[in-house]
């Protein structure tokens, strides 16, 4: 059973590390997508209101332990003040004096975010030794873990996993949160139940595919995988993204979807631009004549096609239970954003249970403009929440298991 702040007992003057996902995009010191920030803050102020001093440590980006400017926590803890409206002390280093120091002058009901965890190389070595020694440090700054970065759980690190083996550990808030949504995912979900998958790479998705096929009802593909999925029908795809060596795997995987009664849903109309670019030509095709548009071979994929939009947005709003996860084009360029928003559109409407799986389709949320409250959950862990649903084993939570 998962440990739960609830077991943690009276908190108040107690030094609680929490752990969270603040790896927040970043550009020229300018946060462009607060999501996961704003996810950890109602975790943060239920310590903060039960008195604890609340010590918080994140990675943000892979500077492979070096401590580079750009990828500096300091803007996060302008934006955590703005959001919790009370000081948070940021030190401009991870267990060193800033650290120790900000720790232990800290009220009962401060906040201190420390420097990035990543900017040591034993917070994500791949010897349990150099991880343990980094889990140690940190362990000397609180008391109490309050592991709440449900996007690193699925990864063996020294604050998510060797931490929680040195100091008394509990699952936060926005784990519980989104390991609640999760199991209903996997566990007699309300009927009819679709999964809408997009994203670049087919290989990402072949877990969570092959988890999940038994368990839904319909399956819809589109993104950059879906023309690995055309190329094994016998379609040719020009130069769209393409996985040659996953063909035979999802020959395989369309068998079995047919066997198991699964309705695969896949783009009747692409459009095919004339390169990869914002501004680029494009034109709008059948799905199997994606060579004879007036860029012929060097024709590539950007987007699923208007009428495409449309079939998938009627397959999310005939479900009661949606879990979406990966864009159906490269939804940063307004010409190949259509599908996303329709997906997006027609599961913020939903009547049912629709859950954005994190990653790049919580961005695109934000990015064309939609109200999160619409949605029925936006995970804050693409990765984690995928291999949540192919039954993987997630450190970070089992070693928050009694």
């Amino acid at each position: 059973m998962l440990r739960t702040l609830h077991a943690a007992g009276d908190l108040a003057g107690k030094r609680v590390i929490l752990r969270c996902d603040l790896n927040v995009p970043i550009k020229n010191g300018v946060i462009t997508d607060d999501g996961r920030i704003r996810a950890s803050i109602p975790t943060i102020r239920k310590l903060v209101d039960l008195g604890a001093k609340v010590i918080l440590c994140s990675h943000l980006g892979r500077p492979e332990g070096e401590p580079i400017l750009e990828f500096s926590l300091a803007p996060v803890a302008l934006r955590l003040e703005e959001l919790l409206g009370q000081p948070v002390v940021f030190a401009n280093d991870t267990v060193g004096p800033q650290a120790k120091a900000a720790a232990k002058l800290l009220e009962d009901g401060g906040v201190a975010l420390l420097e990035n965890l990543r900017f040591s190389k034993d917070e994500t070595s791949k010897d349990p030794k150099e991880r343990e020694r980094f889990a140690m440090k940190l362990a000397d700054l609180g008391e109490i873990l309050v592991s709440d970065g449900f996007g690193v759980v699925h990864r063996k690190q020294a604050s998510v996993f060797e931490l929680a083996k040195i100091i008394p550990s509990y699952a936060g808030g926005l784990i519980e949160s989104e390991l609640e949504v999760l199991n209903k995912l996997t566990h007699d979900p309300v009927r009819p139940y679709t999964v809408v998958l997009g994203g670049s790479k087919v290989s990402d998705k072949l877990g969570v595919l092959g988890h999940l096929l038994p368990k839904v009802d319909r399956l819809v593909i589109g993104g950059g995988m879906v023309f690995t999925v055309l190329a094994a029908l016998g379609h040719k795809v020009g130069k769209s993204l393409l996985e040659s060596d996953q063909i035979a795997t999802v020959k395989i995987f369309l068998e079995q979807a047919a066997a198991l009664g699964v309705e695969v849903i896949l783009p009747t109309d692409i459009l095919v631009a004339s390169s990869f670019a914002p501004d680029a030509e494009f034109e709008v095709v059948a799905f199997d004549k994606i060579e004879s548009t007036s860029f012929g071979e060097s024709g590539i994929g950007l987007d699923i096609g208007p009428e495409s939009a449309k079939s998938f947005a009627a397959a999310v709003s005939s479900s009661k239970t949606v879990f979406w996860n990966g864009p159906m084009g490269v939804f940063e360029f307004a010409n190949f954003a259509g599908g996303t928003r329709a997906v997006a559109h027609a599961l913020s409407n939903l009547d049912g249970l629709g859950v954005v799986g994190g990653g790049d389709s919580a961005a695109a949320v934000r990015l064309l403009g939609f109200d999160e409250s619409k949605f029925g959950h936006i995970s804050t862990g693409g990765g984690a929440s995928l291999e949540f649903l192919e039954g993987k084993h997630l450190p970070g939570l089992e070693v928050l298991n009694d």
